[in-house]
């Protein structure tokens, strides 16, 4: 990159303070021409987690909460990091994750029910969010305003509105968002990507996405009263208040959804990432179809149970295919959570996050190969190196990735809902054609006060 361009960029992103500017801050606007995509870098004002400790609160502490717990203190002396709030709308999953933390690391934490005091606190430099689905791009929001850096756990959103909002608050704050799909710091799939890009297996010209987990049956528990120590106003958040049911607090919410997104925007958001990272598309697609069912329970869950979504890029000439079951079922080649990608020379398999396997031509001889482990400690050093660097084109997983992965699941759920296929619009990010108003209207949601998304962030 020259320099008079690497300057054009730092002025151009110094002066995004303006709706209007942030707004122009796309993924399509990044992208630029093709294999040419520009990669702006950050510039801050003040540079207090440039140097000295990264004080970082986790927010949502009950399950992949503990992880961030865990992987931040893990590395707290090597990357000069702390964990330094605890933050959970449960007092009741807070006192337990405080207790477990001082029995494992021998010091006490702060703990805050409410997210508004750890935003207000000045000496937090950078916040994880392990909320459910409805929260992500809120907080991610709220935090890039109080001048926070964000680790966001996948999806980055809970629709595709959201995704756009969070990627002009990145670049009106200048905050690094890093979103958490591990695999993009993976030794072996960062590898395997490199060899799909140098055709190892020819013109890759598809993609699918696998995502086969064991999820029983969950019943319908009814209506009951709040559980002490819940702030259930604060956990719904923007969703609607509805009344309290054992079948949303704290995990089966992923199955309804006002809070989720169902498989494909759950552990599936792994595996859309990487089918667009490895297929080499850097928009949306123009067509989606999608459909499936609950064929297995009886039970309270609103989202499919076996779901197969299609995603056509016709100018690529390239496709990417969805499963979810969510039962008894084959792998394939191996892989139940995973991805395969298709060439004109062979294909590859990804196995989860840390192995892929490449097979050649029509006796499918072995290709290159490699499974390494590590892939979500590496992920959050490679977030808080670009905090102390304040320079986005090191993340391995930045906003505009959050925003693009997200989105192509909630294009499936959209056409899965509507029953139909639908035409998209990649550039506008709105649907066209046939059935488009209703699509359109489910680009984002109704948000309940005082939990409004922002129109100018």
């Amino acid at each position: 990159m020259q320099e008079n361009e690497n300057n054009s960029r730092r002025s151009f992103l110094k002066s995004a303070a303006t709706f209007a500017v942030a707004a122009a801050v796309t993924p399509v606007a990044l992208a630029g021409e093709p294999g040419q995509q520009k990669k702006p870098v950050v510039t801050v004002k003040d540079d207090r987690s440039n140097s000295g400790r990264i004080r970082v609160a986790v927010l949502g502490v009950n399950g992949r909460g503990k992880s961030h717990i865990e992987e931040i203190m893990g590395i707290s002396e090597k990357s000069n990091v702390e964990v330094a709030v605890l933050c959970d709308p449960d007092m009741n999953v807070l006192q337990k994750a405080a207790a477990d933390f001082e029995t494992k690391y021998g010091k006490k934490v702060r703990i805050e029910q409410n997210f508004r005091k750890v935003f207000d606190d000045k000496t937090i430099d950078a916040v994880t969010l392990a909320t459910p689905n409805h929260w992500h791009a809120l907080l991610t929001i709220w935090a890039c305003q109080a001048g926070k850096d964000v680790y966001v756990e996948k999806p980055a959103t809970h629709n595709i509105h959201e995704g756009k909002k969070m990627i002009e608050a990145a670049y009106k704050y200048n905050r690094i968002v890093q979103h958490g799909v591990q695999l993009r710091s993976s030794v072996a799939i960062r590898e395997a990507v490199k060899n799909l890009e140098d055709g190892v297996i020819g013109r890759v010209y598809m993609s699918r996405g696998l995502v086969y987990r064991w999820r029983p049956d969950i019943g319908d528990q009814g209506i009951s009263q709040t559980p002490p120590g819940l702030d259930y106003d604060l956990w719904c958040g923007p969703a609607p208040m509805r009344p309290f049911t054992k079948n949303l607090v704290h995990y089966n919410w992923h199955w309804h959804w006002n809070y989720g997104n169902g498989d494909v925007g759950n552990q599936g958001i792994h595996e859309t990432d990487l089918c667009m990272w490895g297929l080499g598309v850097k928009t949306l697609p123009e067509r989606i179809t999608s459909m499936g069912g609950k064929f297995l329970w009886d039970d309270c869950k609103e989202v499919p149970e076996i779901q197969t979504s299609i995603y056509h890029y016709p100018k690529e000439r390239k496709i990417i295919q969805f499963e979810v079951r969510n039962w008894c079922t084959n792998a394939e080649d191996g892989a139940g959570v995973g991805n395969i990608f298709y060439g004109d020379k062979g294909y590859m398999v990804i196995k989860g996050y840390d192995t892929y396997e490449t097979y050649i031509g029509q006796k499918k001889e072995k290709g290159p190969a490699r499974s390494e482990k590590g892939e979500l400690t590496l992920h959050f050093q490679n977030w808080l190196e670009a905090i102390r660097a304040r320079d986005m084109t090191i993340q391995h997983a930045p906003v505009q990735t959050g925003h693009l992965s997200s989105a192509l699941a909630h294009l499936g759920n959209i056409s899965y809902r509507l029953g139909r296929q639908l035409e998209f619009d990649p550039v506008a990010e709105r649907f066209i054609g046939e059935g488009e108003n209703e699509a359109n209207n489910m680009l984002s949601r109704d948000y309940r006060a005082p939990y409004l998304l922002p129109d100018v962030v």
